[in-house]
């Protein structure tokens, strides 16, 4: 896509989202087309990180600077 056709917070990245779910979910819902990306299950791992799944197939966390993530 051409920078000129580009609106401003478009080129927004996962690590620019404000650390809240709400945030998080704004943030994938836009990049899904509008199509409402939520929450299904969170959980806290091993190390007992809270990990986000959401309905887009991946799951999300925050890293040790409170930036999103994808995790595997």
């Amino acid at each position: 896509m051409s920078q000129a056709f580009m609106r401003e917070g478009d080129d927004m990245s996962l690590t620019d989202v404000a650390p809240s779910l709400s945030a998080l979910t704004v943030f994938l819902t836009k990049g899904n087309n509008g199509v409402r990306v939520y929450e299904k299950k969170s959980f806290k791992d091993s190390s007992g990180q809270l990990i986000h799944t959401m309905s887009d197939g991946l799951s999300y966390s925050h890293d040790a600077k409170g930036k999103w993530i994808v995790v595997s």
